[in-house]
């Protein structure tokens, strides 16, 4: 991890430097639905890739289900996630009503809240009750304080549709990589599967790869972390159709 200079920190904490960027919109943030749309998407369609190979299904089986898990599993997870998100939501506005109903009917009790909460953050005295008017002064810094402070609700800018869009697509893109040998005619099914293990391999490396730059983690723990997990999925996907395979003798 780059750390920055001690002289672009003095820049980044002068007084209208930390204005600006407190002032600034929040873009909602969809690295975390990406992620999720990716590895998902990647590991759906090549665990059906693993387990058609290890039951000793045909290239065209194994396409056939792997783009329809593509479809269907991408569009179970895309809805999942927007319902989530919207829950979220829904969540946040059901507390906020609460806590405007609660300041109209016992303001006294809920300034009580502010002055227990500020307590246990060690003010006291004057400076507590300060505070406490301050907060009950404001309608909405109260509602947010209420909202942060005692049910833990943070401030985030949320997308229901624009979360469920990202997982989506990242999900197919993702997803329809490690199936692209089994277009290629001439190979045998080992050598697609051979072709789309790489594919997978290398889509899952990359993943993590770019989750390390995000969140400045080390890239090759990021990526070597992220090739196991998917790995992992497809070795239990291989097992199950070869053992089935094996004693049922499934074709």
């Amino acid at each position: 991890m780059k750390k920055t200079s001690l002289e672009q920190l003095h820049r980044e904490h002068q007084p209208d430097a930390i204005e600006k960027r407190l002032n600034a919109d929040n873009n909602p943030q969809t690295i975390s639905d990406a992620v999720l749309g990716a590895i998902d998407g990647c590991i759906t369609t090549f665990a059906v890739v693993c387990g058609a190979f290890g039951a000793g299904f045909s290239a065209s089986v194994a396409l056939i289900l792997g783009f329809a898990n593509l479809l269907a599993d991408g569009f179970s997870m895309a809805v999942s996630n927007y319902e989530a998100s919207k829950a979220q939501l829904e969540l946040r506005e059901q507390a906020r009503r609460m806590e405007e109903e609660h300041i109209d009917r016992v303001p006294d009790g809920e300034q009580e809240e502010i002055r227990q909460l500020f307590q246990m953050k060690g003010f006291s005295g004057e400076i507590l009750e300060a505070i406490v008017t301050t907060i009950s002064q404001d309608r909405q810094l109260w509602v947010e304080t209420m909202l942060v402070e005692e049910h833990g609700l943070q401030k985030a800018e949320i997308t229901p549709w624009r979360s469920a869009g990202v997982t989506f697509a990242t999900f197919l893109l993702a997803g329809s990589i490690p199936l692209l040998p089994f277009f290629v005619g001439g190979l045998t099914m080992r050598w697609q599967f051979i072709f789309s293990t790489a594919l997978a391999g290398a889509v899952f490396f990359a993943i993590g790869t770019l989750k390390s730059l995000v969140f400045a983690k080390p890239i090759l723990r990021a990526g070597l972390g992220t090739l196991l997990t998917g790995g992992a999925a497809a070795a239990i996907a291989y097992l199950t159709g070869y053992l089935l395979q094996q004693s049922f003798g499934v074709f």
